[in-house]
């Protein structure tokens, strides 16, 4: 479907400011010397609604429309930030003490840290797939590929977790699933 190519662009630009700016918190908080709180997660979850409503006045030319009902994805949201954001303040403070990345997580936590933030995140995928309308035709097929886009991200999130374990095993799905 190339008339959707610069959308779906749109939107991996979208979700790397997102997690750039929970990045970039996470250095803040270690250059004052405070772990991130709840408060900065929350300050953040208002941060990314302003990007979605800013790249949802862009795409408005696509022949997508998108209305966000956030009650269902905050929960989602919050839980995926909060993790990335404990995640890259461990990550940062241990490069900053010249430690390396492993000596910051006990053995498998990292592993099972991106695998929940992937999780969360496909799962917050799945629940933004009923805020999109598509035109005419492909309107029923929208729950399909959303169902089809969640099993493929839980497969790219198993595979890349294993890889980092350096190991082929199956990883618990998050929330004990």
């Amino acid at each position: 479907m190339p008339a959707l190519e610069p959308f779906l662009a749109e939107n991996v630009a979208k979700e790397v400011r997102k997690d750039a700016m929970v990045i970039g918190r996470a250095a803040t908080a270690l250059a004052a010397g405070e772990r991130p709180g709840p408060g900065a997660a929350r300050q953040l979850l208002a941060a990314v609604r302003d990007i979605d409503r800013e790249f949802l006045a862009r795409v408005g030319a696509f022949p997508v429309r998108i209305r966000i009902r956030y009650e269902g994805i905050e929960p989602l949201r919050l839980q995926r930030i909060e993790l990335g954001l404990d995640t890259a303040y461990r990550i940062l403070d241990a490069w900053r003490g010249g430690g390396r990345l492993r000596q910051a997580f006990a053995p498998g936590e990292l592993e099972r840290r991106i695998f929940d933030m992937l999780q969360l995140y496909a799962r917050e995928t799945q629940a933004l797939s009923d805020s999109v309308r598509l035109p005419g035709l492909l309107a029923p097929l929208r729950e399909r590929v959303a169902q089809r886009l969640l099993e493929a991200m839980t497969h790219a999130a198993r595979t890349l977790t294993a890889a980092a374990q350096g190991k082929t095993g199956r990883i618990r799905p998050f929330g004990g699933r």
